[in-house]
């Protein structure tokens, strides 16, 4: 049973993971809402089939045109090249918002197309899996995430008030910041750890003979520690040539606290590290 509709016409553009999921978490709460997709015809072949989207369109005017909310699914450098077109096409009262993982590029793009009628905000839900694709889409995926808007919290225009409200009946909560504050943060706690798990991937598979040593002596804790190794190239590419300075300099800070533990192995000072990160681990274990 759906709570009272907060938009009348959703076009969710890309209907992969992020896109699909959002998608089936608005009709679940919202069956009301109509639902447009828009991406590849295989994608949407398989959107429509597992009840996301309603309609699907081809034609990305015919798509955007009439939606009072837009939400762009894609990887940013295709969403940045979209912008143009979306801008043109949007209805002066709509609300057009990304999912993208960095918001500093897109914003600073659609600040110079959305000029006026159509309204952007920038966006991002903290959440996503090592897999992709409609196939992996969840109506619960932002459940209990955070959801980064870009902007600030008493932005009275209703267009935005209203998302604020879809983000928190879809399960989500809204987290204000500014463009740069939102890559630096997720520089070091996302796309840090996504670099990381493929460096530690690229050695473990490196030492690897033709004995299947050492990997097959791997437990549980090498398969924990390598799950965002399973993400692919094409999710990732966009995230990092478009925050490139902020995770060189997360990956400068990593390569750093290694060489400091290089040299602690022998002296009591590995134990202070041992216990910083155990105080970390605590603290994640009670954002939960």
């Amino acid at each position: 049973m759906g709570s009272e509709a907060i938009f009348s016409h959703v076009t969710v553009l890309g209907t992969g993971l992020i896109g699909g999921s959002f998608a089936l978490a608005v009709r679940q709460q919202f069956p009301e809402i109509e639902i447009t997709g828009w991406d590849r015809e295989e994608v949407l072949s398989a959107a429509a089939a597992r009840g996301a989207v309603q309609r699907t369109l081809a034609n990305l005017e015919d798509a955007v045109r009439g939606a009072d909310l837009v939400y762009i699914g894609l990887p940013v450098g295709v969403a940045m090249d979209l912008l143009p077109v979306i801008a043109a096409h949007a209805a002066p009262g709509a609300l057009v918002t990304d999912a993208c993982g960095t918001k500093a590029a897109i914003c600073r793009a659609a600040g110079q197309h959305f000029t006026d009628g159509a309204r952007f905000l920038g966006g991002h839900p903290v959440a996503g899996k090592e897999t992709s694709g409609i196939s992996h889409a969840d109506a619960g995926l932002f459940r209990g995430a955070a959801y980064a808007l870009v902007g600030r919290e008493d932005d009275a225009d209703p267009r935005v008030r209203k998302f604020v409200a879809l983000v928190r009946a879809l399960g989500a909560e809204p987290k204000w910041c500014d463009a740069e504050t939102h890559d630096w943060a997720l520089g070091i706690v996302s796309h840090l750890p996504q670099l990381v798990s493929v460096a530690l991937a690229r050695v473990v598979l490196d030492e690897t003979d033709e004995t299947g040593l050492p990997v097959s002596f791997a437990g549980s804790g090498l398969r924990d520690t390598m799950r965002l190794a399973g993400s692919h190239y094409g999710v990732w590419r966009d995230v990092c040539l478009t925050n490139r300075d902020n995770i060189a300099r997360a990956l400068d800070r990593v390569a750093q606290a290694i060489e400091h533990l290089r040299t602690s192995l022998t002296s009591r000072e590995l134990e202070d590290e041992f216990r910083a990160a155990n105080e970390l681990y605590k603290i994640l274990r009670e954002l939960q």
